[in-house]
Protein backbone atom coordinates (compact mmCIF):
# COMPACT_ATOMS: atom_id res chain seq x y z
CA UNK A 1 0.00 0.00 0.00
CA UNK A 2 1.42 3.52 -1.04
CA UNK A 3 1.16 6.31 1.57
CA UNK A 4 1.39 10.33 1.50
CA UNK A 5 4.70 11.61 2.00
CA UNK A 6 5.79 12.10 5.82
CA UNK A 7 2.90 9.45 6.67
CA UNK A 8 6.18 6.97 8.38
CA UNK A 9 7.54 9.86 9.51
CA UNK A 10 4.01 10.82 11.48
CA UNK A 11 3.62 7.04 12.27
CA UNK A 12 6.97 7.04 14.16
CA UNK A 13 5.90 9.86 16.17
CA UNK A 14 3.26 8.13 17.18
CA UNK A 15 4.68 5.14 18.45
CA UNK A 16 7.18 6.78 20.23
CA UNK A 17 4.16 9.18 21.62
CA UNK A 18 2.38 5.67 22.73
CA UNK A 19 5.26 3.67 24.01
CA UNK A 20 4.64 4.77 27.69
CA UNK A 21 0.81 2.87 27.17
CA UNK A 22 2.74 -0.13 27.16
CA UNK A 23 3.37 -0.66 30.58
CA UNK A 24 -0.77 -0.32 31.78
CA UNK A 25 -3.43 -2.80 30.69
CA UNK A 26 -4.40 -3.59 27.55
CA UNK A 27 -1.29 -0.55 26.44
CA UNK A 28 -0.05 -2.49 24.07
CA UNK A 29 -2.81 -2.12 22.01
CA UNK A 30 -2.65 1.45 21.70
CA UNK A 31 1.15 1.04 21.39
CA UNK A 32 0.18 -0.90 18.06
CA UNK A 33 -2.86 1.25 16.70
CA UNK A 34 -1.69 4.74 17.33
CA UNK A 35 1.05 4.37 14.67
CA UNK A 36 -1.67 1.96 12.37
CA UNK A 37 -4.15 4.74 12.77
CA UNK A 38 -1.81 7.22 10.87
CA UNK A 39 -0.78 5.49 8.09
CA UNK A 40 -4.53 4.45 7.21
CA UNK A 41 -4.89 7.91 7.13
CA UNK A 42 -2.58 8.77 5.23
CA UNK A 43 -3.16 5.90 3.06
CA UNK A 44 -2.95 7.22 -0.64
CA UNK A 45 -4.56 4.00 -3.28
CA UNK A 46 -4.09 4.14 -7.15
CA UNK A 47 -6.98 5.57 -8.81
CA UNK A 48 -8.54 4.99 -12.27
CA UNK A 49 -9.24 8.46 -13.55
CA UNK A 50 -11.45 8.64 -16.69
CA UNK A 51 -10.12 9.71 -20.35
CA UNK A 52 -12.89 13.34 -19.66
CA UNK A 53 -13.80 15.61 -17.37
CA UNK A 54 -13.42 17.48 -14.46
CA UNK A 55 -13.23 14.96 -11.93
CA UNK A 56 -13.10 15.50 -8.09
CA UNK A 57 -10.18 17.01 -6.19
CA UNK A 58 -10.63 14.93 -2.79
CA UNK A 59 -12.40 12.02 -1.74
CA UNK A 60 -15.48 12.82 0.95
CA UNK A 61 -18.97 14.20 0.41
CA UNK A 62 -19.88 17.42 -1.64
CA UNK A 63 -20.06 20.20 1.03
CA UNK A 64 -20.43 23.44 -1.22
CA UNK A 65 -21.83 24.27 -4.59
CA UNK A 66 -22.05 27.64 -5.10
CA UNK A 67 -21.00 30.59 -7.35
CA UNK A 68 -18.65 33.37 -6.46
CA UNK A 69 -17.63 36.36 -8.94
CA UNK A 70 -18.82 34.06 -11.91
CA UNK A 71 -17.04 31.38 -11.07
CA UNK A 72 -18.28 27.81 -9.53
CA UNK A 73 -17.22 26.42 -6.42
CA UNK A 74 -17.23 22.65 -5.66
CA UNK A 75 -16.50 21.88 -1.87
CA UNK A 76 -15.95 18.24 -0.94
CA UNK A 77 -16.02 17.79 2.61
CA UNK A 78 -13.31 14.79 3.97
CA UNK A 79 -14.63 12.94 7.08
CA UNK A 80 -11.56 10.82 8.89
CA UNK A 81 -12.65 7.64 6.96
CA UNK A 82 -11.56 9.03 3.98
CA UNK A 83 -8.71 9.35 2.31
CA UNK A 84 -7.00 12.85 2.19
CA UNK A 85 -4.28 12.58 -0.64
CA UNK A 86 -5.93 15.55 -3.30
CA UNK A 87 -5.83 15.04 -6.85
CA UNK A 88 -5.88 17.57 -9.85
CA UNK A 89 -9.10 17.65 -11.28
CA UNK A 90 -7.86 18.74 -14.45
CA UNK A 91 -4.48 18.57 -16.49
CA UNK A 92 -3.00 22.20 -16.04
CA UNK A 93 -0.22 24.23 -15.80
CA UNK A 94 0.69 25.63 -11.80
CA UNK A 95 1.32 29.42 -11.94
CA UNK A 96 0.95 30.48 -8.03
CA UNK A 97 1.09 28.15 -4.59
CA UNK A 98 -0.41 30.85 -2.26
CA UNK A 99 -0.93 29.65 1.94
CA UNK A 100 -3.60 32.10 3.56
CA UNK A 101 -3.09 31.67 7.60
CA UNK A 102 -6.83 31.54 9.39
CA UNK A 103 -8.80 29.93 11.48
CA UNK A 104 -9.27 26.12 12.32
CA UNK A 105 -13.30 26.03 12.21
CA UNK A 106 -14.86 22.16 11.34
CA UNK A 107 -14.42 22.26 7.51
CA UNK A 108 -18.15 21.06 7.13
CA UNK A 109 -19.27 24.64 8.45
CA UNK A 110 -19.85 27.76 7.01
CA UNK A 111 -16.93 29.44 9.20
CA UNK A 112 -14.63 27.41 7.63
CA UNK A 113 -14.47 30.06 4.81
CA UNK A 114 -12.43 31.68 7.23
CA UNK A 115 -9.91 28.41 7.60
CA UNK A 116 -6.23 28.40 7.04
CA UNK A 117 -5.72 27.29 3.62
CA UNK A 118 -3.17 26.45 0.98
CA UNK A 119 -4.60 27.60 -3.09
CA UNK A 120 -3.28 25.91 -5.93
CA UNK A 121 -3.80 28.65 -9.16
CA UNK A 122 -3.43 26.68 -11.91
CA UNK A 123 -4.03 28.29 -15.72
CA UNK A 124 -8.00 28.08 -15.93
CA UNK A 125 -8.76 26.66 -12.56
CA UNK A 126 -8.18 27.00 -8.39
CA UNK A 127 -7.77 23.82 -6.36
CA UNK A 128 -8.13 25.42 -2.67
CA UNK A 129 -7.23 23.02 0.07
CA UNK A 130 -8.54 24.07 3.62
CA UNK A 131 -7.56 23.18 7.15
CA UNK A 132 -10.64 21.59 9.25
CA UNK A 133 -10.60 21.37 13.19
CA UNK A 134 -7.69 18.56 13.88
CA UNK A 135 -5.83 19.69 10.75
CA UNK A 136 -2.95 21.24 11.52
CA UNK A 137 -0.64 20.44 8.27
CA UNK A 138 -1.64 21.01 4.63
CA UNK A 139 0.67 19.25 2.29
CA UNK A 140 1.37 20.45 -1.51
CA UNK A 141 3.23 18.01 -3.54
CA UNK A 142 3.86 21.08 -6.67
CA UNK A 143 6.33 23.96 -7.14
CA UNK A 144 4.90 26.53 -9.66
CA UNK A 145 6.05 25.88 -12.78
CA UNK A 146 4.38 22.39 -12.86
CA UNK A 147 1.76 20.96 -15.40
CA UNK A 148 -0.18 18.33 -13.70
CA UNK A 149 -2.41 15.58 -15.94
CA UNK A 150 -5.89 15.28 -14.52
CA UNK A 151 -6.57 12.87 -11.49
CA UNK A 152 -2.42 13.30 -10.33
CA UNK A 153 -1.55 14.18 -7.16
CA UNK A 154 -1.38 17.39 -6.26
CA UNK A 155 -1.13 17.20 -1.56
CA UNK A 156 -2.61 16.05 1.14
CA UNK A 157 -4.22 17.31 4.47
CA UNK A 158 -3.21 15.85 7.50
CA UNK A 159 -6.22 14.41 9.70
CA UNK A 160 -9.61 16.30 8.03
CA UNK A 161 -10.41 18.80 6.24
CA UNK A 162 -12.35 20.12 2.75
CA UNK A 163 -10.80 20.08 -0.76
CA UNK A 164 -12.35 23.19 -3.34
CA UNK A 165 -12.41 23.79 -7.27
CA UNK A 166 -13.24 26.79 -8.51
CA UNK A 167 -13.85 26.45 -11.99
CA UNK A 168 -13.93 29.54 -14.58
CA UNK A 169 -17.06 30.99 -16.08
CA UNK A 170 -17.76 28.27 -19.00
CA UNK A 171 -18.77 26.00 -16.62
CA UNK A 172 -22.39 26.51 -15.11
CA UNK A 173 -23.64 25.59 -11.82
CA UNK A 174 -26.67 23.69 -14.14
CA UNK A 175 -24.17 21.15 -16.07
CA UNK A 176 -22.78 19.62 -12.66
CA UNK A 177 -22.93 15.86 -12.37
CA UNK A 178 -23.22 15.93 -8.76
CA UNK A 179 -25.03 17.55 -5.75
CA UNK A 180 -24.83 18.62 -2.23
CA UNK A 181 -24.56 15.46 -0.09
CA UNK A 182 -22.93 13.13 -2.84
CA UNK A 183 -19.93 10.68 -2.36
CA UNK A 184 -16.97 11.41 -4.34
CA UNK A 185 -13.81 10.24 -4.77
CA UNK A 186 -10.82 11.87 -5.86
CA UNK A 187 -9.51 11.73 -9.60
CA UNK A 188 -12.02 9.22 -10.37
CA UNK A 189 -16.01 11.19 -9.71
CA UNK A 190 -16.45 13.46 -12.56
CA UNK A 191 -18.11 16.88 -11.29
CA UNK A 192 -18.39 18.02 -14.38
CA UNK A 193 -18.06 17.52 -18.50
CA UNK A 194 -15.09 19.91 -20.26
CA UNK A 195 -16.22 23.15 -21.79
Amino acid sequence: MQFAPGARRLAAYALVAALPFAFVPLGLAVVVLAPAFVLWFHRDPDRDTPASGVVAPADGTVSVIREEDDWLRVGVYMSAADVHVNRAPKSGFLEHVTHTPGAHKPAFSKDSDRNERVTLQFDDYEVVLIAGAFARRIHPHLDPGRTVERGGRIGHISFGSRADVKLPPTYEKSALLVEEGDTVRAGETVLVEEQ
